[in-house]
Order: C-alpha cells, then structure tokens, then sequence
C-alpha cells in the first residue's frame, strides 16, 4: 500500500516547532547585548522557518509511514486469524469484580496465560503429569520455576511488537471493553464519549433520512402546486412571478416580530424580467432551495400564500388582455393620433352604457357618476356630505369568494357550469332595458328564435340562483353585517327543494346523461349565478328546468341536437367559448366534438391534484360540491387533448405581460415637442449640454399628470379598468368597445382645437426648456439667482435698442419682488422665465421665431470657457445632489447634511485651490430660555467633522460677538476675509492659540421661497495653513447656491413632515369611523436618479384595523417595481394618477394617489378593505370625505411652500405654523365644509321634522345639546340644553351664523371637551346614517370636528411653552427682511419647523 503524502505543518504548528527548538539551544544573553530589530529578526524567522519546513516535512512522513505499516500488519493479521471466540468468557459486568478483572485483564492475564498454556505443552511433553507408578524416575521438572522463567522473558514492559495469538487479541478486546466499564476512568469516559459520538451520529443519519423524506414531499407538493399557476405554451412560468410570491410571503406570513427576515435559507433577489422561465421540475427545486429551513406551519402557509399568488397571476394576466383591448381601442379612438382623448365625452359613453345595461350587468360594472370612476372633486357638497339614501353596503355576492369557489372546482364541475352559456349570455344580451339604445351584436336568426323559446327558462333559472346566492351571502356576512338580511320565503325554500330533489334523482337514474355546452364557461353566468350556481345541486336543477322547458316549448329536433352538442351551440351562439375570470379551462378542437372536450377536463381534473391549502369554510363546502359531482359519468382522456395549452379569453398565453411597460411606452405618446435644438447643427449649440442636463432631471418618464379634460393611453386604460370591475364576461367587453368606438366621435372644430392646444403645450414645454437652459448658462456657479440689473443691460442691446418700449412694458407687468434691504433685485428662474416671456410677449411678430432669436441673442451675449463650462456641470451635478438626497430618503435631514459637506469638500479640492474648509449650519429660534439675551437665537445643528465637539448644539446669542445675526437681519452674505482684524467675530474652539486665528469667514443666509431667512450657513478657512485662504467670488456664488439647494431640501423635507401629519391625522379620524377597515398604509413616491430611472416606493405609515398607527423610522421599508409585481397595482396608480381598485391574497384593495398641484401623484395610500367588495354606505362615504380632505390639504401646504399661495390662516390654531399644522388644516376643511353645508340650510324648513318632534330620538337631542354647550359653554346643565322645548327654540338664523363663524381653536373659547363627551356616549355611527337626517349629520360632524380642533388646540399651546431640546428644527422663525427704512421685524407666525 503506497504511504500517503503528509499534509504541511501550518504556521501554527511550524511556530511552536521553532519555539521549541529555539528554546532549547537558547543562550542567555550577555549583558549588555544589542536586541534585534523588528525587522531584522522577521527576516532571521523566515529564514529559519524555511529550512526547518524540509526537516519537519522528513520527520512527519517517517512517521506516518511507520504508523500506517503497523496497522496495515494488524489488518492483515486480523483478517488471517480472527479472535478467539473463547477470550470472551473473560467479559462480566458484574460491579463489585469489575475493577479486579479489568486489571488482571489488563496486567497478567494476557502474559499468564500463555505462560500456562506453554507450561502444560511442556509438561505435557515431557509426561510430567504421567501417573507417578508408571514413571520410572522422579522428574527434574518444575512447574514453577518454568513459569516464573517464562513471564521475566515476556514481561509486557520489555515486550516489543504485537502478539498474533487469536486469544490474546481476544482478551485485549475484551480488555478494552472492561476498562471501558470501570467507572470514572479514562477509558469509561472515552467510551461514554464514542457512544454519544455515535447515538449523535445515527440521530443525525435519521434527521437526514427525515429531511430526505421531507424534501421529496415538498418538492412533490411543490410540483403539484406548479400546475395551480397559468403556463406559457412551453409549459413554463416567469421566474419573476415566483420570486414575487416569494417576497410577498414575507408581507402576510403570521411569524413572530422581527424573524420574517431569516425564515429563507438564502435571499430572495428581485427579477425585473419576464424572461427567465422555469418548468415543474425546476419550479420546485428552486423554491425548495428558499423554504428548506421550513416548518410543517411554515410550509402549508407557504403553499396556502403560493396558490393565492397562483390565483392572483391569473388575475393579472386577464387584466392584461384587457388592458391590450383598451390599449387598441384608445389607439382606434385617437383620430388625430393627438394622444389625448376627452375625458368628460368618455365619461359620458360610460355613463350611457351603464344605463342601458340589464341589472346584473350593472352589479358587475362600476356606476361611472360615482367615485372611483369620477373624482372627489366632481360631487356636490351637499350630496358629499348629506346624501344618506341607504345604498347596498354589500354586494350579492363577493367576488372574491367566487373567484375562490370556481377555482377549486373539478373538471365535472366546470362542465355542468357550462351547460347554459350560450343561453343565458345570450338571453341577456336579448333583454336589455327599455331605453336601451345600443348596437347589439350580430345573432343569426336561429339562434334569436332559441333564446325567445328558452327565456322562461332562463328566468326560473335566474330566480332559483339569486335565492340560493342570497342566502349563502347571508350566512358569510352574518358576523360582519350588523344588518339583518331578510331571506327567501318558505314557499321558495320548498320548491327549490323539491326541485332539487328531483334534479338529483334526474341524474342518478339516468347513466347516459351527460353535461351539455361547450368546454368554456361564461363568464356572465359565472357572475350572474355566484358560487352557489357551481354546486351539483344547482346544476341538477338547471338541467331539469330545461328539460322540461324543453318539452314545454317543443323544440324541433335539431335545435335539440345543438343544444346537446357543444359544437352546434358554439355555432348558433355569437359568444365565443371562453374561459372564466382566473380559470385557464381547455377548449377541444371542433373536430373532436364534445367527446374530446370531456376527455379533456378529466384529464385537466387528473393532473391537479388537491392541496391542503386551509381554506376557509367556503371551501369545506366546494369540497362537498366536487365530491358529489364525482359520482357522475367520467370521460376517458384523449391523445389529442394532452397537450391542450391554457387559455386566457381565449387564448394561449405567450409568457410575457404585454402593458407591463405601457406607462413607460406611451408616456410620451402624441407630444409633439419639438427637439430641433438636439443636433450638432442647431441654433443653441451654447445650451445644448445644459438642456440634456435638465431633460435628465426631470419626473421619472413613467409618471402623468392628472388632467380632468384629457385622457392619455394609461390614464384610459386605468380609467376603463376601473370601470369594468372584476367580473365582466367576454360579450359584455366586445359590447362595449364596440360601443366605445362608434359613440366616440370628434367634430372638425373639436379635433382643430385640439391639435391647437397639443401644439401650444408643446411650445410651452420648449420654451420653458429653453429659458431653463438660458438662466443655467447665465448663472454658471449655480447662486440660483441672477441680477436685473445686468440682465436689463443686456436686452437693452437688442435690435440696437429699437426694443426699449417694449422691455419697459414688460417690466412694468412683472411682479418684482419687494424693495430688498441689500439692494439688489435677484431674478430666480422663475422670475427670470417669467420675464422673458413678458419680453417676447411685448414683441410683434411670429412667437416662435421671436422666442428663438431672444434666447440666441442673450446666449451669445455671454460667453464662457471651456474651464467655466466643465466647473458650472460638475457644480450644478453637486447641487441637484443634494436636492435628491432629500427626496429619497423618507424625510431624513442627517443625509441631507452629509450631501451639503460632502458637496462643499469637493468644490474645495476640484475648484478651491484645495482648501481646508469647515463649515456648520445654524438655524432661528425663539430664544424661549434667556428672552432677555434676544427675542431669538442661533442653533447650530451640523458642521463638519472636526468641529463636532466645539460647534455643535451650540447657541449663538445676539448679545454675543459675531457676524451671523447682521448677515440674517441684512440677508446677505457677509465675507471676512481675515478674521484676525476684524474684532467682532466669535470663535467657538477657544483652545485655539491666538497668533493661528487666521483665515476668511463667510456668511451667507438661508432664505426660503419668500426670501425669508430661517439660518444661516457658515465656512471659514481657519483650518487651512496656506497664504491663499481668502474666498473668489466664484465661490462665493457657488455657496450661495449651496444654501439655496439646502433650502430647497430643508423645506421640501419640511413639506413632507406636513404631509405625514396630514396622513396620520385622517387616519386617526377615519379609524373611529369605519372599523371594517382592515388596514391603510401609505407609500411616498422617490424619484430615481433621473428621469430614464424607475422611482421606488418607501412605506412611511400604516394603521390596522384597530387604529393602532405604526410609523416606520428612518430607513423605512423601500418597494420597487421589480420585487413584488403582486403590488404592481401600487405603480399604476402612481403612473396614472388615478384610483385602483383590485384583489391581492384574498383581499379587496383601494390604492388612491394623493396629487401635488401639477397633477402627478406623490403619495399612494394602499386601503384594504378584506374580504368585503364594498364598504358599508356610511363607511363608504367617510372614506371619500377623508380622501377629499387629504387632498386639499396637501394641494395647500404644497402651493405655500412652492410660492405660489400665500399662507391663509382660519383658525388661531393654524399659527403654530410648523409640520404640526398639517393637523389643523385637516380639521380645518373639514369644518369649512360643514359650516358650508349648515349656511345653505334654511332656518325655517331644513329643521321641520326635528321641530315636529314631542319626544325626540335621544340621539337628535344629545346632538342638539352638544351643539349648544360648544356655543354656549356656561349653558350646561340649564334648562336651555336639557328640556327639548328650549332646545328647539335655539334653531333659528342666530345658531346657524354662529355655528358657521365659530372658531373651536380661538383662545377665548373655554369648554370643558369632557362634559361634551360625555353627552355623547350612546351615539353610535350607523344610527345617525340611519336616521336619515342631512341636518343632524351636519350637526354631529360639526360637533367632533369641533371637539378634535379644541384638543389639538391645546395640545398646541402646551408644546409651544416647552423649549425644544432638538437639533433646532422645531419652532424655527425666520426673521423678516428689513424694509428700506432699515426697520427689522420679525414674522412670529411662518416657517416653523
């Protein structure tokens, strides 16, 4: 047997070798010696090492090799001659011996007993033990001398070598085994240890041999599962649909806090294609890889949540389909291809349509008079808040559990589902309503004469459906509706019964009876029937109703043949075969008859195991259904039939989403913007970079804005969606794109004017691109402003000067801003837009050759370098950093200061001459404290790195040294260029000496929109010991775009901080009033990094359906297009701009986007409603009134911060002016709403039926009550609240003015909120809707709203007597500019923070 190569000593075993080795010839060193340097003796050990690697190397084999030969010898020796089998009489376990015989085992025994065994051959030999008479002489023999010879020769200690005697290798195992008895020895632990090693070892073979049986389980349930999911015609699904589900089960998995994170053996990545597809085999291998850490738990979760996501995908993909439908009727709508339709025309077509529509059609669509199809907007004020007719709070029945319930079916199942398509479809589109003015499809005149003789039937069918439909909604929502439902009579129960009855023995005593209609089942009787028309008894009962229909109408025999063969009732009906809502059903080829489509539903049946997924009840009764539609005929599969792909309306799917990317297609779609300037020979070479630039920056490319006139291809497409629900069926949708496209006609004039205004908003969007592009390349340090001055000299050369006139008539309509302490008048771009505009306005001529010639004009009129060029791009680049900093990262300030330094560090290196800068930012405070040191002081809330400990936190008085509050008051930058001469400059960092005071200072404020200073931002050089520390006036201007980025930031970060309040506050408020609510999160939109960038989604807030708010610290929770396309839904509704409605993981969703001012939506607030299709009425209505107020409060807080509104105060509370009024303008629409809704009332008749009242409803008269005590507090416990009589006397023109100009928020309103409370314990939500009554739902509302106003008020006022111990960015005040009177005021009631 060859030797084996000795594995290398490590460097740990090479170490401790020469220790060794050098301590043994170590010498004590003399004294006196010179030790060896550090690096000397690294060198001498690596020297050292590498000779003594060989020697060990040599040392090591020798050994191993010695030790391989022996037991190679044993081996041998061991398979030659086995043990002898008598050694094991040695063995006994017996306790008290144990010890003794171990030891006599171990130390004679194995010597003495071949000594003996020697001895009695001897002996034996030499007839020693011959009887004493036979033997002639005594023998010279003895015993025991020869035994004690024999064991001083073998003594163990001087025995070199192994024994080959079978039975002393006997005895030595049976040694070993002893020793190993004998406690609290070695050998015993040892063996106590070997025996773990090996009861772990075949614990861990059977854990193996488990997990093996596990994962081919799994993996076989996971391939079961694989069939639940709609393939492509290769058989495959996208990978990207797997990972998404993946994902997802993190969101719904019931785990505990804080493991949802590790439960997967490996990270889920995101896969932003469709592309990459995976058969069965590959399906459960790659899942198995994630879920191989499972639970039993765990996993039925998962296969639960895969056949949801399952479930759900086919949602997705027969939305699509429909979305490519009204893809190409918007495309064949768009005339002009203007790529724009008129919103109002198509919500007047869907009007008209949905009121010729039959009443179960209805119940499928979406009512387009009412919200989501129409906005919020658009609804009266008295109808938004006082309509209270009692609207149907629940569906007949929900579409989730039929989706549920029809998924689930059998084969058999589907087949007796399908009897009566043709008919009944058919037979609806028949019977339309009497107004009904629509084209009606082609129906050939045999099929007309079919559905004429089978409408009685139908009609009997249609009752016995609803009745059974009633009362199985009924028992769903018995626990959920507080309302009671009235069910079918006893009369009806009987004869459904009966007919039941009959129906079932129909089909047990008749063998050859078999389901009728084509192999796909219609969608419109899959929805008009609910999931109880699936049942085998429903289906017994519809084929004895046509039975006897039938006879009763006798029909000819060939119209009997169609409707037993599914291939003539394809052929005289014009609704094609088509599979239902989320059903992938096969249809057969017309050759092979109804007998190949059977074939292929029991196959279909066969192929798809059941799976445990823990269903509700619901499902319990589906199984019950399918068990007893398997006692009916089967059908033996077909060749023809195997490979049969699924059908999605019709149709295969190719395995991709077609309008996956349609919002990033058609975005653009119809904008004739001109790019005349994108090319090497066009007029504005000097502007070019600068326009891709800001082309670059702009919204992300897949995002519209929301335009109540027009209609863009997503927006329609959403807006069509929306209007279609859940359940439409495949006639009713070509009904209405045939509809669409022949009632959506333009006349000449209307298709002139709107290519008029296409083209005109097209010349906008050039001309602001160029007057951007102007304004940049004029303020190439990027100060964010430009001054009049040197721009009026410059258009005053225009033509010669022959323009004067007109520049004055410009300037004289632009609003300047006011007279400025500074002096200076500084044009933003906005301003600077504006004016040229007026400009060109002024001019006469062709408006876009006048544009082009001014803009060339001014662009030439400055020139600049090449170095210029690259050093304002790389500025303008660290500038809109910092800007998107703040946008794409949840509202935090920290990273927008580690951007503003970040940016400052490098402007210093690149274009500084490489200075050491320090800088700090301090922001205004009402100095709370020391009042007598400054009415306000400066805090300092950031700096750089190294000034940490000596600047920040800290507050800088005005009674203190230094330049910042002279900088604020004058708003404008203040430079020092040697601090050392100054004198009145302060110097934080006080261990500095005073001869390294040396260096610039500069100062320069922060200005908000209204250039109001709010802090400041300081920077000196003291850091920096060159000559050349003094600031150019490049970089002067490059800081003062600095603090104008961060301003931007600060206060957009400001904003959002208002928005969230706003957010959590009406959440708050619609938590206590509809609790069928489960859960609202709300996302906040983040663009990309530009406009080719996708945004993402950062989850900021959610309440559940207890009203218990969660807000997600900062980094919150971050959602992408490409992780989860199961929330896809979210990035519609942010693409589009407009409401969502649709069904994720069982549950009914609302996705409603909150606008900005321009239309594009910032925020997305995900509503989940459960299980329900609706929200109860009541519910329903304080939902939109909650959406309503939302929405205008963030379009006000927005328009304030952007400049355009000036900030309107109503009430005192509003003051507080920091992101805590984001609170108070909630409550504050809403209270200018009610009080609009009380004025309009009339004193006189609007509160006859409360007057009419002798014994009022105790509520009515708690309501009144409230109402007086919150006018009239000192009333309490009068008899002007308690007596009814008083009450009534109250309500006249008096109350209602004062009702109307009440503000719950003033100072002098002194009411005790508990008192009030108290009035209205009892009140219940639903009774006041019930009631009926629109003035005492004003009342009540005006009350708690009242109520929520007082208790925010004082929550106010508390924190505005506490001093903040934050960094500075609460109760912040800007000080007002000073006027040219060199008056400073401060403006105690903006710009809070």
């Amino acid at each position: 047997m060859a030797e084996e190569t000795p594995k290398p000593l490590d460097d740990s075993e090479m170490k401790a070798l020469w220790d060794e080795l050098a301590g043994r010839g170590k010498q004590r060193p003399q004294a006196g010696a010179e030790e060896l340097s550090p690096r000397t003796d690294a060198q001498w050990k690596a020297v050292f090492f590498e000779n003594m690697q060989s020697r060990a190397l040599i040392l090591q084999n020798t050994k191993v090799g010695r030790l391989h030969k022996n037991k190679e010898q044993q081996e041998k020796a061991a398979k030659k001659v086995p043990p002898d089998g008598l050694s094991r009489e040695w063995f006994d376990e017996e306790a008290m011996t144990l010890e003794a015989r171990a030891y006599l085992l171990d130390k004679l025994l194995p010597t003495l007993v071949p000594g003996v065994e020697k001895l009695l051959k001897v002996a034996e030999r030499k007839k020693v033990l011959e009887a004493e008479a036979e033997k002639e002489e005594p023998s010279k023999f003895d015993p025991i001398n020869f035994l004690g010879e024999y064991l001083m020769r073998r003594n163990p200690a001087y025995e070199s070598g192994e024994t080959t005697d079978p039975y002393l290798r006997g005895i030595k195992a049976v040694t070993e085994e002893l020793k190993a008895q004998v406690p609290e020895t070695t050998p015993h632990k040892l063996a106590q240890m070997k025996m773990l090693v090996k009861e772990k070892r075949q614990q861990r073979d059977q854990v193996e041999e488990i997990k093996k049986c596990v994962k081919a389980m799994r993996k076989e349930a996971l391939a079961v599962q694989f069939r639940e999911w709609t393939q492509d015609t290769s058989s495959q699904i996208p990978l990207g649909l797997v990972q998404s589900a993946l994902r997802s089960f993190l969101d719904i998995a019931t785990l505990p806090i804080g493991t949802t994170e590790g439960i997967y053996a490996r990270p889920v990545e995101a896969i932003a294609t469709l592309e990459l597809k995976v058969n069965e085999e590959e399906f459960a291998e790659h899942v198995f890889s994630y879920i191989k850490n499972f639970t039993s738990d765990m996993f039925q979760e998962l296969l639960k949540h895969l056949f949801q996501c399952a479930n759900d995908a086919r949602g997705i993909l027969t939305h699509d389909r429909w979305r490519q439908t009204f893809l190409q009727l918007f495309l064949d709508c768009d005339h002009g291809k203007v790529g724009i339709l008129d919103r109002k025309r198509v919500l007047t077509l869907l009007e008209n349509f949905y009121s010729n529509c039959s009443e179960p059609a209805k119940k499928r669509l979406r009512n387009p008079t009412r919200w989501p199809v129409i906005e919020l907007d658009d609804i009266d004020l008295l109808e938004f808040w006082g309509q209270l007719e009692d609207e149907t709070s629940l569906s007949q029945q929900s579409s989730l559990l039929y989706k549920t319930a029809h998924l689930g079916l059998s084969a058999e199942a589907i087949v007796l589902n399908q009897v009566l398509k043709d008919i009944l479809s058919e037979d609806a589109l028949a019977v339309p309503d009497a107004g009904d003015t629509e084209v009606p499809l082609a129906v050939s005149p045999e099929a007309d004469v079919l559905e004429q003789q089978v409408s009685s039937a139908g009609e009997t069918i249609t009752a016995i459906q609803t009745t059974v439909s009633g009362e199985e909604a009924a028992e769903g929502q018995k626990e959920e509706d507080p309302t009671p439902f009235a069910g079918p009579s006893p009369a009806i129960e009987d004869s459904f019964i009966e007919a039941m009855k009959v129906g079932l023995d129909a089909w047990e005593g008749d063998g050859n009876v078999k389901p009728e209609g084509p192999a796909a089942t219609s969608e419109e009787e899959a929805a008009v029937k609910g999931p109880a028309a699936t049942s085998a008894e429903e289906a017994a009962v519809i084929a004895t109703v046509l039975e006897q229909a039938s006879k009763e109408n006798d029909l000819g025999p060939d119209k009997q043949r169609s409707l037993e063969r599914p291939d003539i009732a394809a052929k005289t009906s014009t609704a094609e075969p088509v599979s239902s809502l989320g059903e992938e059903t096969p249809v057969p080829d017309q050759d092979t008859g109804a007998e190949a489509g059977h074939e292929h539903l029991e196959e279909s049946t066969e192929d798809q195991p059941a799976v445990d997924t823990g269903e509700p009840p619901a499902t319990a009764a589906m199984e019950g259904q399918v068990s007893v539609l398997s006692s009916l005929p089967s059908w033996k599969p077909s060749k023809s039939a195997e490979k049969a792909p699924q059908l999605i309306w019709g149709l295969p799917w190719s395995g991709d989403l077609e309008t996956a990317d349609l919002t990033f297609k058609y975005s653009d779609y119809g904008k004739e913007v001109r790019e005349d300037w994108n090319s090497e020979n066009t007029r504005f070479t000097g502007l070019r970079m600068n326009m891709l630039e800001i082309q670059c920056r702009g919204p992300p490319s897949s995002t519209s804005a929301f335009d109540k006139n027009s209609l863009n291809p997503p927006q329609f497409v959403q807006l069509m969606e929306t209007f279609v629900g859940e359940e439409i069926s495949q006639p009713e949708m070509k009904r209405l794109v045939k509809f669409m496209k022949q009632g959506y006609v333009l006349l000449e004039k209307e298709k002139i004017s709107q290519m008029e205004r296409i083209r005109h908003e097209a010349f906008l969007v050039r001309q602001q691109l160029l007057l951007s592009a102007l304004f940049e390349k004029w303020d190439n340090e990027g100060s964010g402003f430009l001054d009049m001055e040197e721009v009026d000299a410059v258009l005053g050369t225009f033509k010669e000067g022959m323009e004067q006139e007109a520049l004055e008539k410009a300037k004289l309509q632009l609003p300047i801003p006011q007279q400025h302490p500074s002096g200076v008048v500084k044009l933003t771009k906005r301003v600077f837009q504006t004016y040229i505009e007026l400009v060109i306005s002024e001019f006469t001529g062709n408006e876009d050759e006048i544009l082009d010639n001014v803009v060339e004009f001014l662009m030439t009129a400055v020139e600049k370098t090449l170095m210029e060029q690259l050093r304002g791009s790389a500025r303008r680049k660290w500038l809109h950093g910092i800007q998107h900093t703040a946008k794409t990262n949840g509202g935090s300030i920290e990273p927008v200061y580690q951007a503003v330094f970040k940016a400052l560090a490098r402007d210093a290196d690149a274009h500084g001459d490489s200075k050491k800068i320090s800088a700090y930012i301090a922001l205004l405070e009402y100095n709370i404290l020391f009042p007598v040191r400054g009415d306000v002081l400066l805090r300092y809330v950031a700096c750089t790195e190294d000034d940490i400990q000596y600047v920040l936190n800290q507050s800088l008085y005005m009674d203190m040294k230094g330049v910042s509050f002279a900088a604020a008051l004058e708003d404008k930058p203040i430079h020092v260029p040697r601090v050392q001469l100054h004198g009145n400059i302060h110097f934080w960092n006080c261990d500095r000496p005073e001869q390294e005071r040396k260096g610039s200072f500069l100062v320069i404020p922060l200005e908000d929109i209204r250039r109001k200073v709010f802090g400041i931002l300081g920077l000196d050089t003291l850091r920096d010991q060159n000559e050349q520390t003094i600031f150019v006036p490049h970089e002067i201007r490059f800081y003062q775009g600095i603090a104008k980025a961060f301003s931007v930031a600060y206060h957009h970060i400001r904003t959002l901080d208002s928005v969230k309040q706003i957010i959590i506050t009406a959440m708050e408020w619609l938590s206590t009033r509809a609790p069928s609510l489960h859960t609202i999160t709300a996302y906040f939109m983040e663009p990309g990094k530009g406009r080719i960038h996708d945004y993402t989604l950062r989850q900021v807030m959610t309440t559940n359906q207890k009203g218990h708010m969660e807000t997600f610290p900062h980094p919150a929770p971050v959602l992408s297009r490409s992780d989860n396309i199961f929330r896809d839904y979210l990035f519609k509704c942010i693409d589009c701009a407009e409401v969502l409605n649709v069904c994720v993981y069982e549950d009914h969703h609302i996705a409603v986007p909150l606008r900005d001012p321009a239309g594009y939506a910032m925020v997305v607030l995900d509503i989940n409603i459960g299980q329900r299709q609706k929200l109860p009425s009541c519910e329903h209505k304080d939902l939109q009134k909650m959406l309503k107020m939302v929405q205008a409060a963030i379009c006000e807080i927005l328009k304030e911060e952007s400049g355009s509104l000036e900030p309107y105060y109503a009430l005192e509370a509003e003051y507080v002016g920091d992101w805590r009024r984001g609170g108070v303008l909630f409550y504050r629409f809403i209270l200018q709403d009610l009080q609009n809704c009380i004025w309009n009332l009339d004193p006189e008749n609007s509160f006859n039926e409360i007057r009419s009242y002798e014994e009022p409803p105790v509520l009515v008269h708690k309501i009144l009550k409230c109402v007086l005590l919150i006018l009239y507090p000192q009333w309490a416990g009068t008899e002007e609240v308690e007596n009814w009589k008083y009450c009534i006397q109250n309500i006249d023109k008096e109350l209602i003015e004062n009702i109307c100009y009440f503000d719950p928020t003033a100072a002098y309103v002194q009411i005790r909120s508990e008192v009030v409370y108290r009035c209205l314990q009892g009140i219940q939500r639903t009774a006041i809707w019930k009631l009926g009554s629109a003035p005492v739902e004003y009342l009540y509302n005006w009350t708690l709203t009242c109520l929520s106003l007082i208790d925010l008020a004082k929550t106010l006022r508390c924190s505005q007597t506490t001093p903040s111990q934050s960094y500075g960015l609460l109760l912040l005040s800007p000080i007002q500019s000073k006027t040219a009177s060199n008056s400073s005021e401060y403006n105690q009631t903006t710009n809070f923070i």
